[in-house]
């Protein structure tokens, strides 16, 4: 998972699609899911790549797109919002490759 900043973000999302954790070092939630992102890296990195932010390091970020609580995972496609895992979802282990399944489902591209 790339780590992200004020100046990486930007670029990081602007091609291709992108999976952003937003987190913060005192989030017990953001530090549990540390050790099964690597798991969904592997499971969804041939659609996704992730990247993770810090919402003390980069507030206004994090406000512009109205994150409130943290984790939060944002699907971006060409820089824009796609999809969104909120908080109180993005708690529950299980909850994360759900959302992430639902969405390359929901954003296949007809044949």
């Amino acid at each position: 998972m790339e780590k992200l900043d004020n100046n990486t973000f930007r670029p990081f999302i602007s091609s291709g699609e992108k999976v952003v954790e937003f987190s913060a070092s005192w989030c017990f939630d953001c530090k549990r899911i540390k050790f099964f992102m690597p798991d969904l890296e592997t499971r969804f990195g041939k659609t996704f790549r992730f990247g993770e932010l810090d919402v003390d390091e980069a507030r206004k970020i994090a406000e512009e797109f109205g994150v409130k609580g943290v984790p939060a995972f944002i699907v971006f496609r060409e820089g824009v919002e796609i999809a969104r895992l909120r908080s109180r979802e993005a708690k529950k282990e299980e909850n994360i490759p759900l959302f992430l399944e639902r969405v390359m489902m929901d954003n296949k591209s007809p044949a």
